[in-house]
């Protein structure tokens, strides 16, 4: 629930309305809590927060002389990570293909209830025009 109202907080503040549908696959998302961990995992390991702790790390592992050049046991720290963040990177596009998937379904059901009423609207002017020639006929046949 803290994660869902945390959402509702951050969506409050957009330049623009968010989408419905958009924001309920949030909601659904919010209550996993692998869901909720990666999505942790990939905001932060997509900040800048993350290049620098970074940057700090192997400075401070190399001037200090943690291990010797060729650093082989930061090499495969290092290699550990890269595997495990694009196995995020690969959520988050799982992710994002899901939120694509999900408007792409509104649109089509937009498109359907559209269709819809264009039909019942030209089947209405159909009407309109066949009882517009039927009073055009007796105004006119009399």
């Amino acid at each position: 629930m803290e994660y869902t109202t945390d959402l509702h907080e951050r969506l409050v503040h957009l330049p623009i309305q968010a989408n419905p549908a958009l924001v309920e696959h949030a909601e659904q998302r919010a209550h996993n809590v692998q869901n909720r961990i990666a999505d942790r995992i990939t905001t932060f390991a997509g900040s800048m927060r993350f290049v620098y702790i970074h940057i700090a790390w192997f400075g401070l592992w190399i001037g200090l002389g943690v291990e010797k050049y060729p650093f082989g046991l930061l090499t495969m720290i290092v290699s550990l990570e890269a595997i495990f963040l694009s196995t995020f990177v690969m959520i988050s596009q799982n992710r994002a293909d899901a939120k694509r998937q999900v408007i792409a379904n509104l649109e089509w059901k937009t498109v359907r209830e559209e269709d819809k009423q264009n039909r019942e609207l030209l089947n209405l002017s159909n009407q309109i025009l066949e009882l517009t020639k039927a009073i055009h006929q007796r105004t006119t046949a009399g």
